[in-house]
């Protein structure tokens, strides 16, 4: 995913985000058709902070929302612009380019704190994604023996530079001192650098480790400290008139992205077909049946960082829910890793009004839909 706790290029300024929300409104509804439903047809403008070339969080939201039709039976339709990471997405929000989007929960907090008017109205991911990793044979086995090591990073404008840093941090190390962060990227590019001996491990989230796993390549994992339990990472933001002017818009999308989670949780297969119909680039000219196996293990990894760790799908519930515990402990990480620089406002930032209503829904008739779904 340019994924799970990803930053985008370059921090926000606070002039410049500031300036994009002074111009920005809440957009109008498109049309006043009824769906027979009684809900006002409307339109919602997505933002996605990377293009979708993989199985990532817009296959089990937004892509098996419409292809499933629960964009349908909430009389809504949703038009995607693509932005170059988290900041870049939320920075759309600020502008009124977007109405909402799935932003890394850093990027939230610092906007924030740069008075930016953006507000989070719902969770996506909520089990830390991240992992530190190195060769099977490795004599770095836990975070002190990263002393004096190199660790590949996707940059240091992305989330995984302040894990990486934090991570060493928990293992006593000085992260400005004993450990030096390089940039790799992901895929082929960041196991090179570590089969080459550029890097002696890297900070990667899970389903890019996964997509590598799926070639064949091994690797070993450090044990996260209990520092990373309960962090938040991608969370959906609106702006503060957006949210008090299309109340009811936002909940139905909501509802149908969580409608999608859950249908995706039943049959990742089924959600990844929905992918490739809305995002053929995922497929890069290649046909689905040589691809469905691996990319539906990598959303189904996904999937899992979006979902509860245990249980079953029938037993989900409460979609969307973040505790004052989690953001607390999510502030005092995006602290520690220079994210922001005191604590946040909980009340200014955090919005669950409209999750009551967004899980309103028959999670047993998804369920069948999805079970019954062509595999």
């Amino acid at each position: 995913m340019k994924h799970a706790l990803r930053a985008g290029a370059g921090a926000l300024t606070l002039s410049a985000m500031i300036a994009l929300s002074a111009c920005g409104g809440a957009s109008d509804s498109a049309g006043s058709a009824d769906s027979g439903s009684g809900k006002k047809a409307a339109t919602i403008q997505l933002a996605i902070a990377s293009a979708v070339i993989g199985p990532k969080e817009e296959v089990a939201t937004y892509s098996v929302a419409k292809r499933e039709g629960f964009l349908d039976e909430e009389n809504l339709k949703v038009e995607t612009i693509n932005t170059d990471g988290s900041v870049a997405a939320v920075q759309a929000v600020a502008s009124g380019s977007a109405d909402i989007t799935p932003s890394d929960a850093g990027a939230i907090l610092a906007a924030r704190e740069k008075g930016v008017p953006v507000v989070a109205v719902g969770g996506l991911v909520q089990n830390w994604p991240w992992r530190i990793a190195t060769k099977p044979d490795s004599p770095v086995k836990n975070a002190a023996d990263l002393k004096g090591k190199k660790i590949g990073v996707i940059s240091l404008a992305s989330g995984s530079a302040p894990y990486a840093r934090a991570f060493a941090e928990d293992g006593g190390l000085d992260p400005d001192k004993d450990v030096d962060l390089v940039p790799v990227g992901v895929g082929s590019q960041a196991l090179s650098a570590l089969e080459s001996g550029k890097v002696d491990a890297l900070a990667l989230y899970t389903q890019a480790y996964t997509t590598l796993e799926l070639t064949g390549k091994k690797f070993s994992y450090l044990e996260n400290g209990e520092r990373f339990d309960g962090i938040r990472s991608l969370t959906y933001v609106v702006r503060e008139d957006t949210l008090r002017d299309r109340k009811d818009e936002i909940t139905r999308f909501l509802r149908a992205s969580y409608k999608g989670m859950l249908f995706s949780a039943v049959n990742p297969e089924a959600a990844m077909r929905d992918g490739y119909a809305v995002f053929p680039a995922i497929l890069s000219g290649q046909k689905a049946e040589d691809r469905i196996e691996n990319d539906t293990e990598i959303l189904r990894t996904w999937v899992a960082t979006a979902t509860p760790a245990t249980g079953e799908p029938a037993s989900f519930k409460d979609w969307g829910a973040i505790g004052d515990e989690a953001w607390t402990r999510t502030g005092d990480y995006m602290k520690s890793a220079g994210t922001i620089t005191k604590d946040p406002d909980l009340k200014a930032l955090w919005n669950d009004s409209l999750l009551k209503d967004a899980n309103d829904f028959d999670a047993a008739a998804v369920i069948g839909k999805a079970e019954s779904a062509t595999k």
